[in-house]
């Protein structure tokens, strides 16, 4: 577990389904994800068997706000990071607060050498919070995801290590 001023950032639980759920139903919350909102607790239910099956080492965090669970972030997959927040809870430095704390618990729980974030270009919160936290962009590419008929291209963008 992991502390900021304002948040908790934790191990998923069961418990947490329904607020999850509320969040990967919205469907602004999900309009830059790589997959449609979910249409029922079941489909939440996937993701956070998986989220609770990811603990050695815990990268991948709920985060949690006065005792509601407000979204996601961190590391997923090899050296990827990424983070979801419900709408409520936008625009008040709530996931650059979390991954401010999250950054360095990946650097010191693993040997990766680099981290990296795959975002929709038309997101331009998220491209400019991860620029805000050091990243840069790597690449571009087209057509990588495609939710329900539409297609969406990607911007790739890393983190090093930091050296000292």
């Amino acid at each position: 577990m992991l502390t900021t001023e304002r948040l908790i950032l934790r191990a998923a639980r069961q418990d947490d389904l329904l607020d999850l759920h509320a969040i990967f139903r919205d469907p602004m919350a999900m309009r830059y994800w790589s997959t449609p909102p979910h249409d029922s607790p079941e489909r939440t239910q996937e993701n956070l068997d998986r989220m609770m099956a990811a603990t050695d080492p815990l990268l991948y965090f709920v985060i949690e706000m006065d005792g509601t669970v407000v979204g996601t972030a961190g590391g997923h997959g090899e050296g990827e990071v990424g983070f979801i927040l419900h709408p409520d809870y936008w625009r008040r430095g709530i996931v650059q607060e979390a991954m401010r704390a999250i950054l360095p618990h990946i650097w010191n729980a693993t040997s990766l050498e680099r981290v990296f974030a795959d975002v929709d270009p038309n997101n331009t919160a998220s491209t400019g919070l991860l620029m805000a936290l050091g990243f840069h962009e790597t690449h571009r590419a087209p057509n990588t995801y495609c939710i329900n008929g539409v297609w969406s291209d990607s911007v790739y963008f890393a983190l090093d290590r930091p050296t000292s």
